[in-house]
Protein backbone atom coordinates (compact mmCIF):
# COMPACT_ATOMS: atom_id res chain seq x y z
CA UNK A 1 0.00 0.00 0.00
CA UNK A 2 0.94 3.35 -0.89
CA UNK A 3 0.49 7.33 0.19
CA UNK A 4 -0.22 8.53 -3.79
CA UNK A 5 -1.60 12.11 -2.53
CA UNK A 6 -1.80 14.49 -0.41
CA UNK A 7 -3.92 18.02 -0.47
CA UNK A 8 -5.20 20.04 1.38
CA UNK A 9 -8.16 22.78 1.24
CA UNK A 10 -8.63 25.70 3.25
CA UNK A 11 -11.52 28.52 3.83
CA UNK A 12 -11.11 31.89 2.08
CA UNK A 13 -11.02 33.83 5.10
CA UNK A 14 -7.72 33.84 7.08
CA UNK A 15 -6.92 36.10 10.76
CA UNK A 16 -3.97 37.06 12.48
CA UNK A 17 -4.23 35.59 16.13
CA UNK A 18 -4.85 39.25 18.09
CA UNK A 19 -7.81 39.64 15.48
CA UNK A 20 -9.25 37.10 16.85
CA UNK A 21 -8.45 37.01 20.80
CA UNK A 22 -10.52 41.11 20.24
CA UNK A 23 -13.14 39.19 18.39
CA UNK A 24 -13.44 36.41 20.96
CA UNK A 25 -13.40 39.05 23.78
CA UNK A 26 -16.80 40.65 21.80
CA UNK A 27 -17.95 37.16 21.54
CA UNK A 28 -17.79 36.43 25.24
CA UNK A 29 -18.31 39.83 26.77
CA UNK A 30 -19.73 40.31 30.09
CA UNK A 31 -19.16 36.42 30.59
CA UNK A 32 -15.23 36.59 30.88
CA UNK A 33 -13.68 37.43 34.38
CA UNK A 34 -10.41 38.34 33.31
CA UNK A 35 -9.98 39.09 30.11
CA UNK A 36 -6.32 39.67 30.12
CA UNK A 37 -6.06 35.94 30.09
CA UNK A 38 -7.24 35.47 26.74
CA UNK A 39 -4.83 37.65 25.84
CA UNK A 40 -1.92 35.09 27.62
CA UNK A 41 -3.35 31.98 26.33
CA UNK A 42 -3.22 33.33 22.94
CA UNK A 43 0.01 35.18 22.81
CA UNK A 44 1.10 31.56 24.47
CA UNK A 45 -0.44 29.18 22.01
CA UNK A 46 2.36 29.32 19.42
CA UNK A 47 -0.58 30.21 16.66
CA UNK A 48 -0.21 33.24 14.17
CA UNK A 49 -3.31 33.02 12.58
CA UNK A 50 -6.30 30.50 11.31
CA UNK A 51 -8.70 30.43 8.73
CA UNK A 52 -12.37 30.76 9.91
CA UNK A 53 -15.02 28.81 7.92
CA UNK A 54 -17.75 31.79 8.31
CA UNK A 55 -17.04 35.39 8.44
CA UNK A 56 -16.35 36.78 11.97
CA UNK A 57 -19.71 38.48 12.53
CA UNK A 58 -22.09 35.44 11.49
CA UNK A 59 -20.52 33.49 14.72
CA UNK A 60 -22.29 36.28 16.64
CA UNK A 61 -26.07 34.83 14.72
CA UNK A 62 -25.40 30.98 15.32
CA UNK A 63 -28.21 30.68 18.02
CA UNK A 64 -28.47 27.08 18.28
CA UNK A 65 -26.18 24.14 17.72
CA UNK A 66 -29.09 22.94 14.33
CA UNK A 67 -27.89 26.51 13.25
CA UNK A 68 -23.88 25.70 13.48
CA UNK A 69 -24.10 22.26 12.34
CA UNK A 70 -26.14 23.65 8.70
CA UNK A 71 -22.96 25.58 8.23
CA UNK A 72 -20.83 22.47 9.09
CA UNK A 73 -22.50 20.39 6.26
CA UNK A 74 -22.57 23.36 3.71
CA UNK A 75 -18.90 24.92 4.85
CA UNK A 76 -17.71 20.59 5.07
CA UNK A 77 -18.87 19.35 2.05
CA UNK A 78 -17.20 22.73 -0.17
CA UNK A 79 -13.58 22.33 1.58
CA UNK A 80 -14.13 18.17 1.51
CA UNK A 81 -14.42 18.04 -2.02
CA UNK A 82 -12.00 20.94 -2.85
CA UNK A 83 -9.37 18.29 -1.01
CA UNK A 84 -10.67 15.52 -2.35
CA UNK A 85 -10.23 16.70 -5.98
CA UNK A 86 -6.89 18.34 -5.46
CA UNK A 87 -5.56 14.68 -4.25
CA UNK A 88 -7.14 12.87 -6.71
CA UNK A 89 -5.77 15.26 -9.17
CA UNK A 90 -2.64 14.78 -7.30
CA UNK A 91 -2.23 11.22 -8.08
CA UNK A 92 -3.29 11.51 -11.70
CA UNK A 93 -6.74 10.20 -10.42
CA UNK A 94 -10.45 10.93 -11.80
CA UNK A 95 -13.36 10.92 -9.35
CA UNK A 96 -14.61 7.38 -11.07
CA UNK A 97 -11.10 6.09 -10.31
CA UNK A 98 -11.83 6.20 -6.53
CA UNK A 99 -13.34 2.40 -4.86
CA UNK A 100 -13.47 3.99 -1.39
CA UNK A 101 -13.51 6.55 0.67
CA UNK A 102 -13.05 7.20 4.48
CA UNK A 103 -14.59 10.34 5.77
CA UNK A 104 -13.56 11.54 9.39
CA UNK A 105 -14.39 14.48 11.04
CA UNK A 106 -15.51 15.28 14.97
CA UNK A 107 -17.30 19.04 14.51
CA UNK A 108 -20.54 18.30 13.37
CA UNK A 109 -22.65 15.06 12.04
CA UNK A 110 -24.92 14.67 8.86
CA UNK A 111 -27.26 12.02 7.52
CA UNK A 112 -26.88 11.06 4.43
CA UNK A 113 -23.53 11.58 5.57
CA UNK A 114 -20.87 13.68 3.75
CA UNK A 115 -19.42 10.98 1.08
CA UNK A 116 -22.94 10.29 0.39
CA UNK A 117 -23.58 13.86 -0.41
CA UNK A 118 -19.72 14.35 -2.25
CA UNK A 119 -21.02 11.18 -4.28
CA UNK A 120 -23.92 13.45 -5.88
CA UNK A 121 -21.47 16.86 -5.81
CA UNK A 122 -18.29 15.45 -7.68
CA UNK A 123 -19.54 12.51 -9.68
CA UNK A 124 -17.86 9.95 -7.46
CA UNK A 125 -18.68 6.53 -8.80
CA UNK A 126 -21.98 4.98 -7.33
CA UNK A 127 -20.21 1.65 -6.36
CA UNK A 128 -18.04 3.55 -3.97
CA UNK A 129 -17.81 1.88 -0.79
CA UNK A 130 -18.36 4.86 1.85
CA UNK A 131 -17.18 4.37 5.66
CA UNK A 132 -17.84 7.52 7.62
CA UNK A 133 -16.44 8.02 10.85
CA UNK A 134 -17.19 10.15 13.72
CA UNK A 135 -15.77 10.52 16.99
CA UNK A 136 -12.17 10.08 16.80
CA UNK A 137 -11.44 13.47 17.17
CA UNK A 138 -7.05 14.46 17.08
CA UNK A 139 -6.65 11.19 16.56
CA UNK A 140 -8.25 10.29 12.96
CA UNK A 141 -5.94 11.65 11.01
CA UNK A 142 -3.33 8.86 11.23
CA UNK A 143 -6.48 5.99 11.83
CA UNK A 144 -7.93 7.02 9.15
CA UNK A 145 -4.71 6.23 6.58
CA UNK A 146 -4.26 2.89 8.66
CA UNK A 147 -7.92 1.81 7.91
CA UNK A 148 -7.63 2.49 4.33
CA UNK A 149 -4.49 0.47 3.98
CA UNK A 150 -6.14 -2.10 5.73
CA UNK A 151 -8.76 -1.20 3.03
CA UNK A 152 -5.90 -1.36 0.52
CA UNK A 153 -4.52 -4.51 1.60
CA UNK A 154 -7.24 -6.19 1.35
CA UNK A 155 -8.20 -4.76 -2.11
CA UNK A 156 -4.46 -4.58 -3.65
CA UNK A 157 -6.00 -3.86 -7.47
CA UNK A 158 -8.14 -0.59 -5.25
CA UNK A 159 -7.85 3.12 -4.54
CA UNK A 160 -8.91 4.60 -1.13
CA UNK A 161 -9.44 8.05 -0.51
CA UNK A 162 -9.61 9.83 3.50
CA UNK A 163 -11.05 12.78 3.71
CA UNK A 164 -10.87 14.55 6.61
CA UNK A 165 -13.37 18.04 7.35
CA UNK A 166 -12.70 20.04 10.82
CA UNK A 167 -14.19 23.45 11.02
CA UNK A 168 -13.86 23.67 14.97
CA UNK A 169 -14.81 26.99 14.54
CA UNK A 170 -18.64 26.49 14.37
CA UNK A 171 -18.32 23.98 17.84
CA UNK A 172 -17.30 27.21 19.88
CA UNK A 173 -19.61 27.32 22.93
CA UNK A 174 -20.37 31.10 23.76
CA UNK A 175 -21.82 29.91 27.72
CA UNK A 176 -18.44 28.31 28.50
CA UNK A 177 -15.69 30.61 29.82
CA UNK A 178 -13.67 27.57 31.43
CA UNK A 179 -10.37 27.12 31.55
CA UNK A 180 -10.70 24.34 28.07
CA UNK A 181 -13.08 25.95 26.16
CA UNK A 182 -10.30 29.18 26.74
CA UNK A 183 -7.58 27.40 25.90
CA UNK A 184 -9.61 25.74 22.66
CA UNK A 185 -10.54 28.99 21.19
CA UNK A 186 -6.96 29.93 21.33
CA UNK A 187 -5.20 26.90 19.21
CA UNK A 188 -8.07 25.55 16.98
CA UNK A 189 -9.29 26.40 13.18
CA UNK A 190 -10.79 24.87 10.25
CA UNK A 191 -9.74 23.52 7.05
CA UNK A 192 -9.71 19.93 5.19
CA UNK A 193 -7.12 17.21 3.65
CA UNK A 194 -7.15 14.43 1.76
CA UNK A 195 -4.99 11.33 1.26
CA UNK A 196 -4.87 8.90 -1.70
CA UNK A 197 -4.02 5.26 -0.61
CA UNK A 198 -3.40 2.78 -3.36
CA UNK A 199 -3.27 -1.09 -3.32
CA UNK A 200 -0.26 -3.29 -4.38
CA UNK A 201 -1.52 -3.67 -7.98
CA UNK A 202 -1.90 0.02 -8.62
CA UNK A 203 1.43 1.26 -10.61
CA UNK A 204 0.96 4.98 -8.14
CA UNK A 205 3.81 5.93 -6.51
CA UNK A 206 4.46 7.36 -3.13
CA UNK A 207 5.90 6.17 0.37
CA UNK A 208 4.68 2.88 1.31
CA UNK A 209 2.50 2.16 4.27
CA UNK A 210 4.93 -0.54 6.17
CA UNK A 211 3.39 -0.90 9.55
CA UNK A 212 0.33 0.21 11.59
CA UNK A 213 -0.88 -0.05 15.70
CA UNK A 214 -3.61 1.06 17.21
CA UNK A 215 -3.14 1.75 20.94
CA UNK A 216 -5.88 1.98 23.76
CA UNK A 217 -5.85 3.46 27.19
CA UNK A 218 -8.59 2.22 29.64
CA UNK A 219 -10.04 4.24 32.07
CA UNK A 220 -9.00 7.46 29.97
CA UNK A 221 -12.39 8.70 28.96
CA UNK A 222 -12.02 11.54 30.84
CA UNK A 223 -8.99 12.75 29.14
CA UNK A 224 -10.47 14.53 26.03
CA UNK A 225 -13.49 14.61 23.81
CA UNK A 226 -16.99 15.92 24.02
CA UNK A 227 -19.89 16.98 26.41
CA UNK A 228 -22.67 16.94 23.94
CA UNK A 229 -26.27 18.55 25.08
CA UNK A 230 -29.10 20.43 23.05
CA UNK A 231 -26.02 23.45 23.09
CA UNK A 232 -24.12 21.24 20.93
CA UNK A 233 -20.13 20.30 21.85
CA UNK A 234 -18.73 21.35 24.87
CA UNK A 235 -15.01 20.53 24.67
CA UNK A 236 -13.40 18.32 27.28
CA UNK A 237 -9.61 18.63 28.10
CA UNK A 238 -8.02 17.54 30.59
CA UNK A 239 -4.44 19.04 32.19
CA UNK A 240 -3.04 15.61 32.48
CA UNK A 241 -2.78 15.02 29.16
CA UNK A 242 0.46 16.35 28.47
CA UNK A 243 1.51 13.53 31.47
CA UNK A 244 -0.58 10.87 29.70
CA UNK A 245 1.87 11.10 26.69
CA UNK A 246 4.99 11.15 28.30
CA UNK A 247 3.77 8.34 30.21
CA UNK A 248 2.59 5.78 27.35
CA UNK A 249 4.13 7.72 23.85
CA UNK A 250 7.59 6.67 24.56
CA UNK A 251 7.18 2.60 25.19
CA UNK A 252 4.07 2.31 22.44
CA UNK A 253 6.40 3.58 19.81
CA UNK A 254 9.85 1.88 20.95
CA UNK A 255 7.14 -1.51 21.05
CA UNK A 256 5.64 -0.66 17.63
CA UNK A 257 9.29 -0.36 15.90
CA UNK A 258 10.93 -3.32 17.63
CA UNK A 259 8.01 -5.37 16.32
CA UNK A 260 9.24 -3.82 12.54
CA UNK A 261 12.57 -4.65 13.76
CA UNK A 262 13.91 -0.93 13.96
CA UNK A 263 14.44 1.19 16.49
CA UNK A 264 13.71 5.16 16.96
CA UNK A 265 17.28 5.62 15.58
CA UNK A 266 15.76 4.22 12.12
CA UNK A 267 13.21 7.03 11.96
CA UNK A 268 14.46 9.68 9.23
CA UNK A 269 11.04 11.91 9.83
CA UNK A 270 8.66 12.70 12.16
CA UNK A 271 4.69 13.34 11.00
CA UNK A 272 2.91 14.46 14.02
CA UNK A 273 -0.22 15.72 15.37
CA UNK A 274 -0.19 19.34 16.19
CA UNK A 275 -2.23 19.51 19.15
CA UNK A 276 -0.53 22.49 20.52
CA UNK A 277 2.64 23.62 22.27
CA UNK A 278 2.21 21.60 25.76
CA UNK A 279 1.44 18.09 23.34
CA UNK A 280 4.25 19.07 21.47
CA UNK A 281 6.76 19.56 24.07
CA UNK A 282 5.18 16.08 25.67
CA UNK A 283 5.57 14.64 22.49
CA UNK A 284 9.32 15.47 22.33
CA UNK A 285 10.18 14.44 25.84
CA UNK A 286 8.29 11.27 25.62
CA UNK A 287 10.19 10.35 22.04
CA UNK A 288 13.57 11.86 23.34
CA UNK A 289 13.52 14.01 19.99
CA UNK A 290 14.93 17.67 19.52
CA UNK A 291 12.63 20.57 18.95
CA UNK A 292 13.86 20.81 15.22
CA UNK A 293 12.45 17.32 14.81
CA UNK A 294 9.29 18.48 14.86
CA UNK A 295 9.66 21.49 12.78
CA UNK A 296 7.27 21.02 10.57
CA UNK A 297 4.61 19.82 13.21
CA UNK A 298 5.42 23.16 14.92
CA UNK A 299 5.64 25.52 11.74
CA UNK A 300 1.86 24.17 10.61
CA UNK A 301 0.71 24.96 14.55
CA UNK A 302 2.08 28.27 14.01
CA UNK A 303 0.49 28.95 10.53
CA UNK A 304 -2.84 27.38 10.42
CA UNK A 305 -3.76 26.42 14.67
CA UNK A 306 -4.57 22.65 15.33
CA UNK A 307 -7.10 20.86 12.82
CA UNK A 308 -7.76 18.31 15.03
CA UNK A 309 -7.85 15.08 12.77
CA UNK A 310 -6.73 17.34 9.66
CA UNK A 311 -3.64 18.55 11.46
CA UNK A 312 -1.36 15.59 11.04
CA UNK A 313 -2.53 15.33 7.25
CA UNK A 314 -0.95 19.08 6.91
CA UNK A 315 2.01 17.83 8.25
CA UNK A 316 2.16 14.73 5.73
CA UNK A 317 1.20 17.35 3.15
CA UNK A 318 4.39 19.04 3.90
CA UNK A 319 7.19 16.30 3.53
CA UNK A 320 5.62 14.78 1.07
CA UNK A 321 5.25 18.16 -1.51
CA UNK A 322 8.48 19.85 -0.04
CA UNK A 323 10.78 17.86 2.29
CA UNK A 324 10.28 14.34 1.10
CA UNK A 325 12.92 11.99 2.60
CA UNK A 326 15.95 10.22 0.59
CA UNK A 327 14.55 6.90 -0.76
CA UNK A 328 14.69 4.53 1.83
CA UNK A 329 13.95 6.55 5.00
CA UNK A 330 11.38 5.58 7.46
CA UNK A 331 9.02 7.87 9.00
CA UNK A 332 6.58 7.76 11.77
CA UNK A 333 3.11 9.04 11.47
CA UNK A 334 1.48 10.00 14.77
CA UNK A 335 -1.60 11.10 16.54
CA UNK A 336 -3.53 10.33 19.79
CA UNK A 337 -7.30 11.50 20.14
CA UNK A 338 -10.40 10.81 22.95
CA UNK A 339 -10.43 7.33 24.15
CA UNK A 340 -7.70 7.82 25.04
CA UNK A 341 -5.59 6.26 22.31
CA UNK A 342 -2.67 6.82 19.80
CA UNK A 343 -2.35 5.72 16.62
CA UNK A 344 0.93 4.69 15.01
CA UNK A 345 1.54 4.62 10.97
CA UNK A 346 5.09 3.33 10.14
CA UNK A 347 6.07 5.02 6.17
CA UNK A 348 8.90 4.20 4.00
CA UNK A 349 10.08 6.62 1.11
CA UNK A 350 10.47 5.26 -2.16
Amino acid sequence: MRIASVASAFPPRYYSQSFLCEGLKKFWDGRLKHPELLDRLHTNSGVDGRFLALPPDSYYNLATWGQANNAWIECALDLGGQALCRALSGAGLSPQDLDALFVVSVTGIASPSLDARLVNRLGLPSRLKRIPIFGLGCVAGAAGIARAADYARAFPNHVAALLSVELCTLTLQKEDVSIANLISSALFGDGAAAVIINGAERSLGGPEVVATRSVFYPQTEHIMGWDISEKGFQIVLSPDLPALIVEHLGHDVAAFLTDCGLTRRDIGSWILHTGGPRILEATATALELPREALEVSWESLRKVGNLSSASVLLVLEEVFKHRRPEQGTYSLLAAMGPGFCSELVLLKWT
